[in-house]
């Protein structure tokens, strides 16, 4: 276990847009590095006053003050098979995925090239291309700081939901590990996703080879800007920054009227409707590559707000502010943030 120190040129080491995927982020009061989950838990016990607890860092946005407490970075990772596949919760996601991919096992594929890390993906039900992790988790090990106990949960105490859980805005619980419940078998799970069957040549509800479908995601997400690369500053982003919304009939229907026609839309198991929030961002009349100084719209998709070099976290939440605010106007639904924000609010 590290703590963050100043470097020889006096630089400080815990600035947190080191260790978030937008570049984003003011300084924290102190911030330890721990190698595993173990160490996180230490560190947590030890820590004095308000925590936050970061691995890849891929799902937050930061104010530019900070954070005035002990951010947690949480390295290391691990997995075994147990029967059901157990992942430590400083894994790198993608590197699981391909684990899981390589070695026969059929369920996440689809979530390939997802940065971040495996003990996130609970918190946030990550999902894409048609699936979810709540789809495939078997049990969540946490550790419940009020009581300092560890406990498994099951799917069912996690409260999964589209893109939440009951981890989500409470800190009281630290991921330790996932155990996902997985097919052994060398194709994937039906695609349920039009453009990746149309990318991989098949129809909706047929199997693929695992790695095909690894590859297609890849290369759908890439052409997205969602695969992280350094020099590519549409990646320099915290992924899809909204939710689609989920409306009933009636608004739904108020939005096709005022669009002059059905936005792209898909039907839950409770008779709501999911609508692209991507599709209306654009339909508002914002372009990709839309923007102001040093943020803007992905050059390649609408849905991810970027930093071009040199922004602030303050210049990013006016961004999306104004994108919240004008698809409210025109289509009178409100979008909500998918990512984390921590000292920071539109």
């Amino acid at each position: 276990m590290t703590h963050a120190s100043p470097t020889a040129s006096g630089t400080p080491r815990n600035l947190l847009s080191e260790y978030t995927t937008l570049r984003l982020g003011g300084p924290a009061r102190e911030l330890v590095e721990a190698a595993s989950s173990e160490e996180a838990v230490e560190a947590l016990r030890a820590a004095k006053g308000s925590t936050l607890v970061l691995a890849g860092g891929s799902n937050v946005v930061i104010g530019d003050e900070g954070f005035d407490g002990t951010v947690v970075v949480l390295r290391g990772g691990g997995i075994e098979d147990l029967g059901t596949v157990r992942v430590q919760a400083g894994q790198v996601w993608d590197e699981f995925v391909a684990w899981t991919v390589a070695n026969g096992f059929s369920g996440v594929e689809c979530l390939s090239g997802i940065p971040g890390s495996a003990g996130a993906t609970p918190i946030q039900n990550v999902g894409a291309y048609g699936q979810e992790v709540a789809q495939r988790i078997a049990a969540v090990r946490v550790w419940d700081r009020e009581r300092d106990e560890l406990r498994d949960w099951t799917p069912a105490e996690c409260g999964f939901a589209y893109r939440h859980s009951m981890f989500k805005h409470s800190d009281r619980y630290l991921v330790l590990s996932v155990d996902f419940e997985l097919e052994r078998s060398g194709l994937s799970q039906p695609i349920a996703y039009a453009e990746l069957a149309k990318r991989l040549g098949a129809d909706v509800g047929d199997r693929v080879p695992l790695a095909d479908a690894r590859d297609a995601v890849i290369e759908l997400r890439h052409g997205k800007g969602m695969v992280l690369d350094e020099a590519d500053h549409d990646t320099w982003s915290a992924g899809s920054f909204f939710t689609n919304p989920i409306v009933g009939p009636a608004v739904f229907h108020d939005i096709a009227a005022r669009a002059g026609g059905e936005p792209p839309h898909w039907k839950t198991n409770d008779g709501q409707i999911k609508v692209s929030a991507a599709w209306l961002i654009g339909a508002a009349g914002f372009e990709k590559g839309y923007g102001h100084g040093n943020v803007s719209l992905s050059t390649k998709h609408t849905l991810a707000l970027t930093n071009r070099g040199g922004a602030t976290t303050a210049e990013l939440l006016a961004l999306a502010t104004e994108v919240a605010d004008t698809v409210e106007e025109k289509f009178g639904v409100r979008l909500h943030p998918e990512p984390v924000m921590v000292n920071a609010a539109l």
